[in-house]
Order: C-alpha cells, then sequence, then structure tokens
C-alpha cells in the first residue's frame, strides 16, 4: 500500500457546503484534502438509506483517504432528511417522504458537475482524469447505475450493496394500502423515529424502472469494479455481492470475515482507531484505486 503522506502535511476540510442541485433543497457537502502541491484522483462517497455523510467513521474514513493522497468527497443526499443547520438528524420528515432514486441520482450527478466546474474553487487540486466514486449499501445501487451512465468515473467501489430496488417495496396488500393511504411509515431503529415514504417513491420508481434497474445498468459497466461484502452483514445479504459480482463485466471481489453492514464500526464513532475489519476494507480499497486492474479486462475477453 502506498505509503501515507508527511505527517507535518497539512489536511485541510471544507464542511457543509451548499451545493445548489435541481430539486430545490441543497446538497450539504464536505471536501477532504492534503494542501500536496500536486493533483490528486477524486473520492466521492455515496450514503446509504437513512444514512447521511457524517454517519459513524465517514469522517475518518475521509481523513484517511485524504492522508492517502485522494481528493476526499462525501454529501448529504438532499432529501435525506436531514437540513443544514441539523446534518446529522433527521429533522424534515417530510423531505424523506418525498425522496426517490432519481433525485438521489441527480444530486450526485450535481455534485460530479460541480467539483468539475472550471472555476470551482479547488480546481487546482483535481486530477478530473481519475474519479473514483464508492457506495453504501443503497448508495452503492446509485452509484452503479450513476457509473453505468457517468463516463468520467474511472472505478466503481460498492459497500454492502443492494443489488435490485424494485424487491425492496412492500408487497400485495402492504402495496395495496400504502397505494390507497399516500404514505407508509418506517421506524428508525437507531433515533425510534417514524419516517414517512410517499406513495411517489414507488410511481418514480415504476416511470424509470429501467433506469433504476441495478442489473442492467452493472451489465453495462465499462470500468474496474470492486464489490465489498461482510460475511455477518444482516441488512443485505451477502448474496446481493453474488449477484454483483456475476452481473459486473470487470469485477473484484472482497468478501471481509466476521463483518456486519458497517464493518463493525457504530454510531456516534469515537475511537482514534478503525476496527480490523474496516481497516482491511479501507486497506484493500485504495489498493484497488491504486492498481491499474488489467487483470479484470483480461479475463472479461478471455470470456
Amino acid at each position: 500500500m502506498k505509503k501515507k503522506l508527511n505527517p507535518l502535511m497539512e489536511i485541510t476540510k471544507k464542511k457543509n457546503i451548499e451545493v445548489e442541485g435541481k430539486h430545490e433543497k441543497p446538497i450539504l457537502t464536505d471536501l477532504i484534502f492534503s494542501e500536496e502541491k500536486k493533483t490528486k484522483p477524486i473520492l466521492i462517497f455515496c450514503h446509504g438509506y437513512k444514512g447521511f455523510k457524517d454517519w459513524g467513521p465517514w469522517e475518518k474514513m475521509g481523513e484517511f483517504f485524504a492522508e492517502m493522497g485522494y481528493f476526499f468527497v462525501k454529501f448529504n443526499f438532499s432529501h435525506n432528511g436531514t437540513t443544514p443547520e441539523h446534518p446529522t438528524e433527521f429533522v424534515d420528515i417530510e423531505a424523506f417522504g418525498e425522496n426517490n432514486y432519481v433525485r438521489e441520482l441527480d444530486d450526485l450527478q450535481s455534485v460530479i458537475d460541480w467539483l468539475l466546474l472550471p472555476d470551482f474553487e479547488f480546481a487546482r487540486h483535481l486530477d478530473i482524469s481519475n474519479i473514483n466514486l464508492i457506495g453504501h449499501s443503497r448508495g452503492g445501487g446509485i452509484s452503479v447505475i450513476k457509473a453505468s451512465e457517468e463516463n468520467r468515473i474511472t472505478k466503481l467501489i460498492t459497500f454492502s450493496s443492494v443489488s435490485d430496488f424494485a424487491s425492496r417495496f412492500p408487497q400485495d396488500e402492504e402495496m395495496e394500502k400504502w397505494r390507497e393511504k399516500g404514505v407508509s411509515y418506517i421506524i428508525n431503529t437507531r433515533t425510534k423515529q417514524k419516517l414517512p415514504h410517499h406513495f411517489q417513491f414507488y410511481k418514480n420508481f415504476q416511470e424509470n424502472e429501467e433506469r433504476l434497474t441495478i442489473s442492467r445498468a452493472t451489465k453495462n459497466l465499462k470500468i474496474p469494479h470492486l464489490i465489498v461484502h461482510g460475511s455477518n452483514d444482516t441488512s443485505v445479504p451477502i448474496s446481493d455481492s453474488g449477484k454483483l459480482f456475476e452481473w459486473s463485466p470487470f469485477p473484484d471481489l472482497l468478501l471481509v470475515e466476521n463483518a456486519d453492514h458497517v464493518y463493525c464500526t457504530s454510531h456516534p464513532y469515537e475511537q482514534n482507531e478503525f476496527p480490523v475489519e474496516f481497516k482491511y476494507v479501507l486497506e484493500r480499497t485504495h489498493n484497488f484505486m491504486e492498481t491499474e486492474n488489467e487483470h479484470l479486462m483480461e479475463e472479461h475477453y478471455k470470456k
């Protein structure tokens, strides 16, 4: 693994920048990078369902990648239920209820476009030919779809990703009840809040189902894809990553023994060191981004 930067090298953090998106609410974004005077690969992280950019170890993960020489970007999806004033709390539950997959894809595109603007404040730090995307859980599915349609992304990494959105909607009687009432509720087990899903969520999926089919997007990938999953994940079955591995043209699979959905981390995360499982994930992710990955291409074309 590439050595970390000089420990005296300053790491800069720009927190809670309000990036303008397509859907009225701002996309709250963080940048973490070193002041080393050379351009850096871009690494964008997408959080998952009921997640946010500052959950658990994501901030320390950003510091890790900044120390490794990356320009690290993480953000709150505009309708994840947080606000600029409360970036770690679900205080805007109406926005949560109005969220959908297309909005999240639009938010991610807005962040990419913002970073690549000619007048972006930190453009001198960016190697725009090297854009890496990490998605966790539902954010993994969003990242797969975006990587299949945005040709400026050069590598994709999915952590504990879902492989299908359709199957995660209610079925039969539950679906009919949702359709009739126009809203259903889920409990956030961490905060005990009742969070709404308006029926527009499903209607928007139906209207965009082809685009939102993860299997189709995965098969269309033209870039290397690292697929990471914990063996003890009870939130998203490990079989989901097995499907991604089967579909992806240029896959590399990393199964992490004894790791749960968040690789043995938690929120809040106040320890100085990462759990062994998560440290392993970060180091292997870094190695994947540093490698040319020609072997993945060769294996594909042998088939």
